[in-house]
């Protein structure tokens, strides 16, 4: 008798602790199987121990193996049940609760609709239930040139049945496809627009025509975006509204004033605008109520000139205002009806005139400042010299700047040397100014040196100043730096100053347009210098 308890005990806990495992590695209900298990196992121990102590009295001990049967068959129970809870949840993740499952098809439709295109079909593989999420929810097609990407893109817009959230593709010039791509009802209803033509060169003749057919989404496009296309003058004469537009993006394009001006008096919800190296343009005009972001490219190549004049006419809500590549055109003449303007740039000498508000600069020079624009928190300028009268002019038109970029254009030498009278205060200086950024610094001249110390003087809140060199320098040399601006009257004594080597940046490739959640698009990363990645130093930065 006291054999059989024994192995009935044995039994007992064996069972217990397969239940224990087999609960630990289920979902809810496994877990609340292990839990009975433990109990279980907790009643053997007990059952174990009075067995034990009452080895001569056969009578008590059968009544304790008695007992340890039925927990023995409790325990077997619970183990059965936390096998079915395995089973039933084969298709949830391992040691997690399958909260997917649980979703809406609504929802989990939203979720595949967001995802790559390749992706976004393969979950149709993970189950019966996903298997109709994908041809049921709004597509997003988006595929670069790559072998046999024509012919998925064919197929998948033969097999889905609409709508669609977004069409971005990537053709080549000569591709004959793409009339019946956006003929396809798949598109009906599309939120948002990508076309890439590959376009090699600046040859703006060799762009491709764009297909009218575009325009059959102008009720409902949100997002459009233009790469290497020739948009046709017919499209002046169709008084073309897009009411949901919001952001709208050309690039290398080419486009004439009226067709441009036409659509964007057809947008009044645009909120973001990006024009880089669009041709046909020379002079623009903008007013609009929405408009929040606008990016552009003003240059020239020996296909002609990029955006010569821009005016701002009325432009209450635009917050940011970036000019890219500012050589050879006056590009920026006025700046008006901008109230709530906070980031500007880049400002530089080759803007032969420039109106901010009823305040007027000539090549950057003040020849009236009776305009403060409060709103402003970040400029960049790119100044010859630099000329420190010239940036203390815009901090006049700017009493609340924040923020601070000087790229240093060092072909003249100018005298920077300059008193600063506290009975004619500048509000940036005393209560603003926190960051200070200084590129291309050429410390080999006396004009870089006394600009950069004017700011160590007089910036009373500055946080941060940042210099970045366009060569290469040894240690040595960044300890004279320091010396000369290593001063004792410094205007903040909580003020890091950090200088680095590098190479000549300019700001080409700023973000930022579209969202406008970055505080600062000409907050980037240095580049670095060449020489000391070479040598192992990595991006060597030098405080004061």
């Amino acid at each position: 008798m006291e054999a059989a308890a024994s192995a009935a005990v044995a039994a007992a806990k064996e069972t217990a602790l397969a239940a224990a495992a087999a609960a630990s590695a289920a979902s809810k209900e496994a877990a609340a199987a292990a839990a009975a298990a433990t109990e279980a196992a907790a009643t053997v121990k007990k059952a174990t121990v009075k067995a034990s102590a009452a080895a001569l009295n056969a009578k008590e001990a059968a009544a304790v193996a008695t007992a340890a049967g039925e927990a023995a068959a409790a325990a077997a129970a619970n183990v059965a049940a936390a096998t079915a809870a395995l089973q039933a949840s084969k298709k949830r993740k391992w040691g997690s609760v399958d909260h997917i499952s649980r979703v809406p098809d609504a929802v989990l439709g939203s979720i595949v609709s967001l995802l790559p295109t390749k992706e976004g079909a393969r979950t149709q593989a993970i189950s019966r239930r996903w298997r109709p999420l994908w041809l049921s929810s709004p597509l997003n097609l988006a595929l670069d040139r790559g072998p046999n990407s024509k012919e998925l893109i064919t197929k998948i817009l033969s097999e889905h049945p609409g709508p669609a959230r977004r069409f971005s593709v990537c053709i080549s010039q000569n591709d004959d496809k793409i009339e019946g791509w956006l003929s396809s009802p798949a598109l009906d209803n599309l939120e948002e627009f990508e076309l890439t033509y590959t376009f090699w060169g600046n040859n703006k003749d060799k762009l491709c025509l764009l297909p009218l057919s575009v325009f059959r989404f102008s009720p409902t496009i949100r997002v459009a975006t233009f790469h290497g296309s020739h948009f046709p003058n017919l499209i002046a004469q169709l008084s073309l509204k897009f009411p949901c537009l919001k952001q709208l993006a050309l690039e290398r394009v080419t486009i004439s004033e009226d067709v441009l001006q036409g659509m964007l008096s057809g947008c009044p919800a645009l909120e973001s605008l990006e024009l880089m190296k669009v041709f046909g343009i020379d002079r623009l005009c903008i007013s609009s109520q929405t408009l929040k972001s606008l990016r552009f490219f003003a240059g020239w190549t020996s296909q002609g000139l990029f955006l010569h004049e821009l005016v701002i006419e009325d432009a209450p809500c635009l917050e940011r205002l970036l000019r890219l590549d500012p050589v050879g055109t006056k590009s920026i003449k006025k700046i008006g009806g901008a109230t709530k303007l906070a980031i500007l740039g880049m400002l530089s000498e080759d803007i032969s005139e420039l109106h901010l508000g009823s305040s007027v600069f000539q090549k950057m020079i003040a020849v009236s400042l009776t305009t403060k624009m409060h709103t402003m928190r970040v400029l960049a300028l790119r100044s010859t010299g630099p000329n420190l009268d010239a940036v203390v002019n815009f901090l006049k038109c700017f009493p609340c700047l924040e923020r601070l970029y000087v790229i240093f254009k060092s072909w003249e030498v100018i005298n920077n040397v300059r008193s600063y009278d506290p009975l004619d205060p500048i509000e940036s200086l005393e209560l603003r100014l926190k960051n200070v950024v200084l590129k291309n610094y050429d410390g080999t001249k006396s004009s870089s040196i006394d600009f950069a110390k004017f700011f160590v003087l007089n910036a009373k809140v500055l946080k941060e100043m940042k210099i970045t060199l366009p060569y290469h320098r040894q240690h040595r040399w960044f300890a004279k730096q320091f010396s000369l601006l290593r001063v004792r009257s410094r205007a903040s004594q909580d003020a890091q100053i950090e200088m680095r080597c590098g190479s000549h940046e300019y700001f080409t490739h700023i973000k930022g347009t579209h969202d406008l959640s970055t505080h600062d698009p000409f907050d980037l990363p240095s580049i670095g210098c060449s020489k000391c990645k070479e040598k192992g130093l990595g991006d060597a930065v030098y405080q004061i």
